[in-house]
């Protein structure tokens, strides 16, 4: 079952898709997409259906800005922007009494650092990040409209961020990383399998790039994704 939700973050609303599993009371999964994606993006959309599958709720958002939610997006868009609209998400969720209680959180790129963020202030009991940067200055493509247009008017100062201190913090986590990335270097992933506490696992794509666009290495991704979330997150209530 899939419920179309709006919710609140700084005053501006936001759409998301809840999907439902059949199970009673499950864990729930958020998904948080990256700097020009939404939450209706191919990988969102199976994700929820293979977490379905195994009895997990998924819930996929649109940040502000984005998609269906509100905001221009070169006025809107912010790290901290982006950490307050998850935020707002886990609050909500977390009042819901058909939802077990019980979170995790997948993150990819740029929503991949938004969910280091929250480490430590949430129990977290599973984490998977796809190519997230630790730092704004890890990102080797400027925020510039002449690399792409959606970037006019964004000011890099407003997206400065550095997640590193939260690392510590953060434990059952799944890193997924391309070692050819050429957006957000493989090294990121290295620093945070190095900071991060147990259970951790690293999964490196052989000569993947940022938006893993070979099938087999979406395949890999996608099953050891699940795998993870199985594992730490769906046994909870088998």
């Amino acid at each position: 079952m899939q419920e179309t939700l709006f919710f609140q973050a700084d005053g501006l609303r936001l759409h998301g898709c809840l999907h439902m599993p059949g199970a009673q009371n499950p864990p729930v999964v958020i998904g948080v997409h990256g700097m020009l994606s939404n939450g209706d993006s191919p990988k969102q959309k199976a994700l929820a259906k293979r977490c379905n599958r195994m009895g997990l709720a998924y819930f996929r958002f649109d940040h502000r800005g984005c998609g269906q939610s509100q905001g221009e997006f070169a006025r809107v868009t912010t790290f901290d922007g982006r950490r307050n609209d998850l935020v707002a998400a886990i609050e909500m969720l977390h009042k819901r009494p058909d939802l077990s209680g019980e979170l995790g959180l997948f993150g990819s790129s740029m929503g991949g650092a938004a969910v280091l963020s929250v480490a430590g202030i949430y129990d977290i009991r599973a984490f998977v990040t796809l190519a997230a940067p630790i730092r704004f200055s890890a990102i080797r493509v400027p925020l510039s409209h002449e690399i792409n247009p959606a970037f006019e008017g964004i000011e890099p100062a407003r997206m400065e961020f550095d997640v590193s201190e939260r690392l510590p913090l953060v434990h059952h986590i799944l890193i997924c990383h391309g070692d050819e990335d050429q957006i957000v270097p493989y090294e990121n992933a290295l620093e945070i399998r190095d900071a991060a506490a147990d259970p951790k696992q690293l999964l490196c794509l052989p000569g993947s790039d940022h938006p893993i666009s070979n099938p087999v290495h979406q395949q890999a991704f996608m099953d050891t994704s699940l795998e993870w979330l199985e594992k730490h997150l769906a046994k909870i209530n088998a």
